[in-house]
């Protein structure tokens, strides 16, 4: 009889699953996992403590290398966390682009993850029909920031800027005949709130075209269904937020439970799972991303009617208009004050958390009346997740490990701050 030997395995950090940064120590009866045990630190970049050495404005850039596929959610638990403890609230135009620009964010987040998920797991293509959206909603991003990524658009007291009226338009190249770029600009004749509009109108159809490729797929079922299982219980003991959490049945959602921007004014569901099984947390997201769809509907609606300032009018926190700053001293002052010296916060501390796309991301600052925080520490729903990864890979095989962490949908910039 064969003799079956326990072995020790390196899962990563060069396993293309493992995101270049895990190191995942597993071990193995035969191919059943008997413990696995997360390696973090290969990432490491010390956020939390650069973040002491800037003033409060200059840490909005920050936030969008923490997780940089959500990159504008992280921006908005920092900006809310730094309002509280100045005691100002963003105009009610500038939350609505914020409760927006959110919603972007969790289908850009959610379109990356079931991209790569399929990927992991052995399903190709689905990759090539996200980033097909991902592209019209990375162009939205450009059209307001002029980055596709690292946007740095949100600002404590509001926005960057207001909407722009035109969308940029593709250009004939080597590449794009002019009749090409006709069909490309096909959409983009009106503004920034058009562009989206008709997003919205046809995301539907290529979300139905996701379930075509993966939701009744016996293959995908076969790797999903009834792995990586977590209880309600459980899931609460864990630290679980968002869908890791919803999968397991527990309906809570920040954005209802707690509203922030223009949640409250918001028309739409929470998703919840039966199993809390991999396949139920796909199932959770996919249906989040059709209600982000609705909200990303209502907001163009009421911003379409509603104009209006994106920024508070404090100038001791917000810079003033630059036609103001070349026409009065002091307004000439203010911006000279707050671009040399940065903005004074009151001596307190504050936590603030948004319903992120991966769970419940919470910045909790600290100041002592100086122009910089004197601490912050980053409430990150990745770190938590993958803290269940023995719990949850336990008496799974080596290629379950996979899954299971296509499931949590991790992003170490924000695991490893």
């Amino acid at each position: 009889m064969t003799e079956i030997r326990n072995h020790t395995l390196n899962f990563g950090p060069q396993h293309p699953a493992a995101h270049g940064v895990l190191r995942l120590v597993l071990e193995m009866d035969g191919e059943v996992v008997e413990r696995a045990d997360p390696h973090i630190g290969l990432l490491h970049r010390g956020t939390e403590k650069l973040v002491e050495t800037r003033a409060w404005a200059q840490s909005v850039p920050y936030m969008d290398r923490l997780d940089y596929v959500s990159m504008m959610c992280n921006e908005h638990a920092y900006c809310l966390a730094v309002e509280k403890l100045l005691g100002i609230e963003a105009p009610e135009r500038a939350r609505h682009i914020r409760t927006m620009f959110d919603e972007v964010t969790r289908l850009l987040n959610h379109l990356l993850w079931i991209g790569c998920h399929g990927l992991d797991v052995g399903a190709m293509t689905m990759t090539l029909y996200t980033f097909r959206e991902r592209e019209d909603l990375m162009d939205a991003y450009e059209a307001v920031s002029g980055a596709r990524m690292h946007a740095a658009y949100y600002r404590p007291g509001g926005v960057c800027r207001d909407l722009p009226d035109r969308m940029p338009q593709y250009r004939e190249s080597p590449w794009k005949n002019k009749a090409a770029v006709k069909a490309f600009n096909e959409n983009r004749q009106g503004s920034l709130l058009d562009f989206l509009e008709d997003f919205t109108n046809r995301f539907p159809a290529c979300h139905d075209e996701y379930h075509t490729l993966l939701t009744d797929n016996r293959i995908w079922k076969q790797r999903l269904v009834n792995i990586g299982v977590v209880s309600p219980e459980r899931a609460k003991q864990l630290g679980f937020t968002g869908a890791m959490l919803r999968g397991s049945g527990v309906e809570w959602d920040l954005r209802k439970k707690q509203p922030y921007a223009a949640y409250d004014k918001m028309d739409f569901d929470i998703p919840v799972g039966v199993n809390g099984d991999c396949y139920d947390r796909y199932l959770v997201r996919m249906e989040e991303m059709l209600q982000s769809n609705r909200i990303i509907r209502q907001c163009v609606d009421w911003l379409r009617e509603n104009p209006g300032p994106v920024i508070a009018d404090n100038y001791k926190v917000a810079a003033p208009p630059r036609e103001a700053m070349k026409s009065n001293m002091e307004s000439l002052i203010h911006h000279f004050k707050l671009f040399s010296e940065g903005v004074h916060v009151p001596e307190g501390e504050a936590y603030a958390a948004i319903e992120h796309p991966k769970g419940e991301f919470g910045i909790y600052a600290i100041s002592d009346g100086a122009n910089k925080p004197y601490r912050l520490k980053i409430r990150a729903p990745g770190f938590a997740h993958l803290a269940a990864m023995d719990e949850m890979a336990r008496g799974h095989m080596l290629a379950d490990v996979v899954t299971i962490i296509g499931s949590q949908d991790i992003v170490f910039g924000e695991i490893d701050r």
